[in-house]
């Protein structure tokens, strides 16, 4: 691979971007909303110019780390300059993404394969990004046929310079649903869990629980609330779950039921035993 194009520099994207510069010989062209930030990747060596529709023909791989809706505003406005490119988005939801955009890739004879790299930090924007974000992590990547073998060899092949320790196939219905247990539910909860009325006083009382409970509870409110309202059947299954366990927690705290206390909480403890591991 000799050219890259990434759409969105934020923290996912100038990370990508950064991560790809780290191999000589690989020229990385971006583009984002904010042209101020094109200039500052630019003086920040992350990119060498920006992507513009008269380059994507000459990008071996584009990658999108844009909203699901842009990123399907975006192919659709390009489908006709993609032809033999492979385009990965890195949205956080695949369900309409995927279904909206592999027939019209299919039309215009390019590559449109949904991805979501499964790395991030509390904090957003480019200026947070880095070049070894993704190094160790893994990639989910949602193809358009899932028997073809030189397709995953060829986006293994794209994607190898980024650091991903393993990449997974999956569906899109498949990526969605464990996403919203794994990702978007953690997310509500932490945001939640900090609206306490007790939670200004933690300072001086908190440590290592309290910190990884809340450290999502920072977020980027757009980009979360288009996310859950996209994958909203599966995240209010989860959330059926989550209250229908906690209710039970609350009930024997409530009626002072010790045996019962303790039956929940080593429940949970021997499941996160068993789907973690040791």
């Amino acid at each position: 691979m000799k050219r890259v194009g990434i759409i969105g520099l934020g923290l996912i994207g100038g990370s990508l971007a950064k991560a790809y510069k780290r191999t000589p010989g690989i020229s990385v062209l971006g583009n984002d909303l904010d042209k101020s930030i094109v200039e500052f990747a630019k003086i920040a060596e992350a990119i060498d110019g920006e992507l513009t529709d008269d380059e994507l023909q000459n990008c071996d791989c584009i990658l999108l780390a844009i909203y699901p809706q842009s990123v399907i505003n975006w192919v659709s406005e390009k489908a006709e300059l993609l032809a033999g490119i492979t385009v990965i988005d890195c949205a956080g939801t695949k369900g309409r993404v995927c279904a909206e955009l592999f027939p019209i890739a299919k039309a215009h004879r390019f590559t449109f394969v949904g991805g979501h790299p499964m790395a991030g930090l509390h904090q957003s924007g480019f200026k947070f990004s880095r070049e070894d974000l993704f190094d160790g992590e893994p990639m989910v990547i949602v193809p358009p046929v899932h028997d073809d073998i030189q397709l995953f060899d060829d986006i293994t092949t794209l994607l190898k310079p980024v650091g991903f320790g393993r990449i997974s196939v999956t569906t899109a219905a498949e990526h969605d649903e464990i996403i919203a247990f794994a990702s978007q539910m953690p997310h509500i909860i932490s945001n939640a869990f900090v609206k306490s009325p007790t939670a200004p006083r933690h300072k001086g009382y908190s440590a290592g629980s309290y910190r990884d409970l809340s450290r999502v509870a920072r977020l980027d409110p757009d980009m979360w609330t288009e996310l859950f309202l996209e994958n909203k059947e599966f995240l209010l299954a989860e959330f059926n779950y989550f209250i229908d366990a906690a209710e039970k927690y609350r009930d024997a705290l409530q009626n002072g039921n010790s045996k019962k206390l303790r039956e929940l909480l080593a429940d949970g403890s021997r499941i996160k035993r068993e789907v973690d591991g040791p």
